[in-house]
């Protein structure tokens, strides 16, 4: 007969799902609060007299602090022990959260934002490294699945839950729940992530010495690259376009800096020799492309429906509900099927978002009858189910030869890609949205799709990544017999 699990196998196998569970839950809330707060900014305005400056820090400042801890809080959390920083970082978020509904100030709600973008950082990489580390093989595709459901409903569903969360605390206050729904999530989540997520071994030998040089380049190159992007629209100067190459020289010193950490025999900030891995290499590009074009199809599509349109937040929210159920159910699938067929299921998932979004393109030439929402529910469920066949099975690629002791740096420097896909992403379609929206006398229907079109070609390129990739195994899994002949005759 078999051999059964024993009943401490059974209680192990529960307990790391029990974790992921709770990591989950986490990463949705920090994931949340990048788009929830778009809509709560007509409210928070008026209850605090915020300028426009002030709103464009609430909303950007968080995505700036975020991006820019991604990868220490990862190298922290393989070094030092993933439990403790998860819990530090939600902790620390549940506190900001609290100040930021608090706030009475534009100031203070600046800073509140400030501080949870870090917090949101330093949790985020900790969840996938806890996925490399707690999971093998096919469970690690179901992990990722559910991380990848997570990260894209909680992208969708957030214009959704800040409509729902300002109709029920009014017009007035109502931002403020925007904030204070996440303290006793985060209460729940410090408590068991304490107690179910796995400590660093204890006795082991810890030879982390903290790469303070690297972390001040790689926030100076990330910081310039991004500050720019997310300051577009209030930041008029162009010589704000020289801080992107300037960021560039200063990511190349981190690089040259690292190299040479290493060469002395310790632990860098970020490993790159990961670059030599072409898994990770090319996911890592894809992601950063993709996510340009994933992030502003919603940034756009919200603006069209509220400011174009006059539907209100709920209504807009309940518009990109179908992309989110589309991407939550295709992620989960993806993560189950993603090691039958690899990065093929990826190259398809861009395959579908394109065919998606071409359909939203059409359903709204020229002037469209009313119910746009309607309209436009079949393709984006459409897009939706492609995008989860590219995220998650995308983000179990690009991690799956990479060593477990350096997954948090490695999943760091992924969403760094990521955050800054996005900022690059939203302020080129948004440049073209608004220059079209002027160039044609307020034809939104217009302006939308040619944001659009060009959010179509962040999600084409990504897709030559992805064929690139394709095309590359299978010249190493079947190679050219006429190449092979000759090499054996030169020998």
């Amino acid at each position: 007969m078999p051999d059964r699990p024993s009943v401490a196998d059974a209680t192990g196998d529960r307990r790391r799902w029990q974790a992921l569970g709770v990591a989950l839950v986490a990463a949705f809330m920090t994931l949340l609060d990048v788009s929830i707060v778009n809509v709560a900014v007509p409210s928070l305005q008026r209850s605090l007299h915020a300028s426009s400056s002030d709103l464009q820090w609430v909303l950007s400042g968080y995505a700036l602090t975020f991006g820019l801890v991604l990868v220490p809080a990862g190298r922290f959390g393989d070094a030092h022990g993933r439990r403790t920083a998860f819990v530090v970082g939600v902790a620390l978020f549940t506190l900001t959260s609290a100040l930021a509904g608090l706030a009475n100030s534009p100031g203070w709600l600046v800073a509140a934002r400030l501080l949870q973008g870090t917090a949101a950082g330093i949790v985020n990489p900790q969840v996938t490294g806890l996925i490399q580390q707690l999971f093998r093989d096919a469970e690690r595709g179901r992990a990722f699945g559910l991380l990848g459901a997570t990260i894209g409903v909680s992208t969708a569903v957030g214009p959704l839950l800040g409509g729902l969360l300002i109709a029920l605390g009014g017009a007035d206050h109502g931002w403020r729940w925007v904030f204070f729904v996440n303290i006793p999530v985060g209460i729940v989540g410090v408590l068991l992530g304490w107690r179910l997520l796995p400590a660093r071994p204890t006795g082991l030998p810890d030879r982390h010495r903290f790469d303070l040089t690297g972390v001040l380049l790689l926030g100076a190159g990330v910081l310039l690259l991004l500050l720019p992007l997310v300051q577009r629209e209030h930041w008029h100067s162009p010589w704000r376009w020289a801080l992107i190459p300037t960021g560039i020289l200063v990511l190349a010193g981190f690089a040259r800096w690292e190299r040479r950490y290493a060469g002395r025999g310790r632990v860098p900030l970020f490993d790159l020799r990961l670059f030599g891995l072409r898994s990770y290499t090319l996911g890592a590009l894809l992601a950063l492309v993709y996510f340009g074009g994933f992030t502003a199809i919603f940034f756009v599509f919200t603006l069209y429906l509220q400011n174009g349109l006059g539907y209100s937040a709920l209504v807009a929210g309940l518009a990109i509900t179908p992309f989110a159920l589309g991407s939550a159910l295709a992620s989960a699938l993806g993560g189950r099927v993603v090691d039958r067929f690899g990065r093929p299921l990826v190259g398809a998932g861009l395959a579908v978002v394109l065919l998606g979004l071409g359909a939203v393109v059409l359903v709204l030439r020229g002037d469209p009858p009313g119910g746009v929402p309607l309209l436009t529910a079949v393709p984006l469920l459409a897009a939706g189910l492609g995008s989860g066949l590219v995220i998650t099975p995308n983000q179990t690629l690009t991690l799956a030869e990479v060593p477990v002791p350096q997954a948090g740096g490695a999943a760091g420097m992924l969403q760094t890609g990521q955050r800054i896909g996005s900022a690059a992403g939203i302020a080129a379609v948004g440049a073209v949205f608004f220059s079209s929206l002027a160039g044609s006398a307020g034809d939104w229907a217009a302006a939308l799709r040619h944001a659009l079109l060009l959010a179509m070609g962040f999600v084409a390129l990504a897709l030559c990544a992805a064929l690139l990739d394709v095309a590359l195994t299978r010249r190493m899994v079947h190679p050219d017999p006429d190449a092979t002949r000759a090499s054996g005759q030169r020998k």
